[in-house]
């Protein structure tokens, strides 16, 4: 055997040994997430964007699975499986959190928050940052935050929801204990439920009206229970991804990093994402055989008039952080001219 052949061979076995040594290739982590989200939402292709860019910017070290239409946990279920372990992530819109963090329904303060602007600056905000702290101190790590819509409807069958007087004695979708008490000012009589339930709650009469984003209305076909539509911003809504801490923490750098900027590009997608759907959605809708009427500022005003004294005296009472976080978002917010 010549020299070079017996260099080569002690070469191979050097680099045997090495990959011996070195074990096999580390199996990705997995991340399983869950959301409500039928697949025709506008938020649930962020979600499945969002999950591609994790693994691109995490070069696989995260195998991130999703499992849309409460298919994996359901809505009600998914910060506790979270919080548990049981599951690595979640989404949920903000007023899921109920009673447990009161706080994130800030945003359901009638007919103050639509401005797009504040929403972009969002995920770097002090606000955001405020709220991912008691996120964590709740058993849960925020990853994304993704507005979802600033532009809602009021859904009923055989008359429309124009007026505060339009809302007497009606049985419709409630949200948080805030923004119930809103509902029960106009004479409504809330029930609360997540948006996975509303369609069926509507067509066995369980509620008599419906509230959800436009392009929910759309994607939920809520026209084939509903014949009447008022188009307005009366809440603004976001969902956020989270994931088990303990999970979060057993994590590279690098995977971490990764959750951040995928993140930070979700939160604008969402944003676009949004703004397409609610522009296209009420000629969607009116496709569909429905009346859509698309509410006056004037109208706005006089249902804001009845609804947010209401609201603003749950939601401060609720929460001692509720100031704080009021305070940091005004830093986000447009001048009052």
């Amino acid at each position: 055997m010549n020299r070079l052949s017996t260099t080569a061979i002690a070469a191979a076995l050097l680099l045997a040994g090495a990959a011996i040594a070195a074990g096999p290739a580390a199996a990705a982590t997995e991340m399983r997430c869950s959301h409500q989200l039928p697949p025709a939402h506008h938020i649930a292709g962020v979600i499945d964007r969002w999950a591609a860019e994790v693994e691109t910017l995490s070069d696989g070290e995260i195998d991130v699975q999703v499992f849309g239409a409460d298919s994996l946990v359901g809505a009600k279920e998914n910060i506790v499986a979270v919080a548990k372990g049981n599951i690595e992530c979640a989404f949920s819109v903000n007023f899921q959190w109920g009673k447990t963090l009161p706080i994130m329904n800030v945003t359901v303060a009638p007919f103050a928050f639509s401005d797009l602007d504040m929403w972009r600056k969002w995920p770097e905000s002090e606000a955001a940052a405020f709220l991912g702290d008691k996120l964590r101190d709740k058993g849960v790590q925020n990853v994304v935050w993704l507005f979802q819509t600033n532009s809602s409807v009021f859904t009923s069958k055989g008359k429309p929801l124009v007026k505060p007087a339009d809302f007497e004695g009606m049985k419709i979708r409630g949200l948080v204990p805030a923004f119930n008490a809103s509902l029960e000012a106009l004479g409504a009589t809330p029930v609360s439920m997540p948006g996975s339930e509303v369609y069926q709650s509507l067509a066995t009469g369980v509620i008599d009206g419906g509230l959800t984003d436009v392009a929910a209305a759309v994607a939920r076909k809520y026209y084939e229970v509903q014949d009447h539509f008022t188009v307005v911003p009366v809440i603004s809504v976001y969902f956020h991804g989270y994931v088990n801490p303990g999970w979060y923490d057993g994590l590279s750098d690098k995977a971490k990093a990764a959750l951040d900027e995928a993140g930070k590009k979700a939160a604008i997608w969402a944003i676009d994402a949004a703004e397409e759907a609610v522009a296209a959605a009420p000629d969607q809708l009116r496709e569909k055989g429905v009346s859509v009427h698309v509410a006056t500022p004037e109208e706005n005003a006089a249902l804001e008039a009845v609804m947010r004294p209401a609201f603003d005296t749950v939601f401060n009472a609720e929460d001692p952080d509720a100031a704080k976080l009021i305070e940091l978002i005004a830093k986000i917010q447009p001048k009052q001219m």
